[in-house]
């Protein structure tokens, strides 16, 4: 593809009124079912709250942490694709609002919230200082509260370029990005056990963070081929990015799919292999007639499927294929965060109905609403960043 000059194929995105109508109804309808199921029975509405947030929030925290590497990293064939990544991170401000109200639904969630039940249990009483609702308010506020100074910062700096042309901006992102990236480390691995592995407190795994963490990578990377297929078609992005930034975002798509595979292995053989009661009964529902088929479908289908559909180098720079296998990854991101979860709800077997419904379009329309937002008010290429023409001439040997 022949580079054209930097005005052509970026500038803002208008929203198109399908798409309004889209995430407005799915806003408007998710919210309505979350009440309607709060109020027949709560303890299922704030589960399906609890992982729809979950999931998105990894999205954002997905974009930042995308955009923080390539900062590290001084890449060049990023940038034409990096405002992508930026614009998931306006989810943040919203799931600032969503963790005050997750803590609100955490009696429905967490035995931990209750003293009566921890002064019960030897186990949680011994975790009572860790688990308790006062630090784990504190532990969220903290958490949103760097999150959303990083991302403030290192996208304000982005956008101000686009302004000023101020090449000091991208030298200073370095530094900014590091402070981030050691902060995630701590802090995501910290949330995925405060939000998801404390259903279930009696348990414990050291690599739960990085587990997360690597859904988290494989579903951003396939919002983001999905995000960039869309805005090309709407006529955006021409002359910026091209099938060889596709297939680097399909390599990263497809090593943290091996990526992924090979924390979950290695979870559940240590576990199989020590044989330990404290340590097995996470597993044993999820080998249950009623989970078991789900338990497949992850091995299948947020691995298997993928690692085959990626290997080819073709694969990666077709685009229709890359969608269709960036869907199936972002549905069994689903899958994976309601594997983690629901079986603590109920153990017999996999439920899924309106009030899952309802957690998906609710915060699925609003991580919509975020994102189209910010590009119907900002420049869809960081087109005043100083290697932007190193990205417009990126080749994959």
């Amino acid at each position: 593809m022949v580079a054209q000059t930097p005005s052509t194929g970026s500038g803002v995105l208008v929203t198109s009124s399908r798409l309004k109508t889209t995430y407005s109804v799915a806003i408007f309808l998710g919210l309505i079912i979350l009440i309607a199921s709060v109020m027949r029975n709560s303890e299922r509405a704030w589960y399906s709250y609890l992982i729809s947030f979950f999931y998105v929030v990894s999205l954002a925290l997905g974009g930042l942490f995308f955009t923080a590497i390539q900062h590290v990293t001084k890449a060049g064939w990023s940038v034409n694709v990096r405002r992508v990544a930026e614009a998931l991170t306006s989810f943040l401000p919203y799931a600032v609002v969503g963790a005050l109200v997750l803590f609100i639904g955490g009696p429905k969630l967490y035995e931990w919230f209750h003293p009566s039940e921890m002064a019960k249990d030897p186990l949680l009483l011994h975790k009572s200082g860790y688990l308790n609702p006062t630090f784990f308010a504190i532990r969220l506020l903290l958490f949103f509260g760097l999150w959303l100074w990083f991302s403030k910062v290192m996208v304000g700096r982005s956008l101000a370029q686009d302004k000023t042309g101020d090449e000091s901006l991208t030298h200073k992102q370095v530094g900014t990005a590091i402070g981030f990236l050691f902060s995630f480390a701590f802090s995501y691995s910290f949330f995925s056990v405060d939000t998801l592995m404390s259903l279930e407190p009696h348990w414990f795994s050291t690599i739960f963070g990085v587990y997360c963490f690597a859904g988290l990578f494989q579903s951003t990377m396939a919002f983001m081929i999905l995000t960039i297929l869309y805005l090309k078609k709407k006529g955006k992005l021409v002359g910026y990015v091209n099938e060889n930034h596709l297939h680097d975002l399909g390599k990263f798509m497809f090593a943290f799919t091996v990526f992924w595979a090979y924390i979950a292995f290695s979870q559940y053989m240590l576990i199989w292999y020590a044989n330990m009661p404290e340590e097995t009964f996470f597993y044993l529902p999820r080998l249950s007639p009623g989970w078991v088929c789900v338990s497949i479908a992850l091995l299948l289908f947020k691995f298997i499927v993928p690692f085959l559909a990626l290997l080819p180098r073709w694969a990666k720079r077709t685009p229709a294929h890359l969608a269709v296998i960036s869907v199936l990854i972002l549905i069994m991101q689903y899958v994976d965060i309601y594997w983690l979860s629901y079986p603590k709800l109920n153990g017999e077997k996999a439920i899924f109905g309106l009030p899952e419904v309802g957690g998906i379009l609710f915060f699925g329309g609003l991580f919509l609403y975020a994102v189209s937002r910010f590009f119907s008010m900002n420049s869809v290429v960081a087109e005043r960043d100083p290697r932007v023409h190193e990205s417009m001439h990126h080749h994959v040997i």
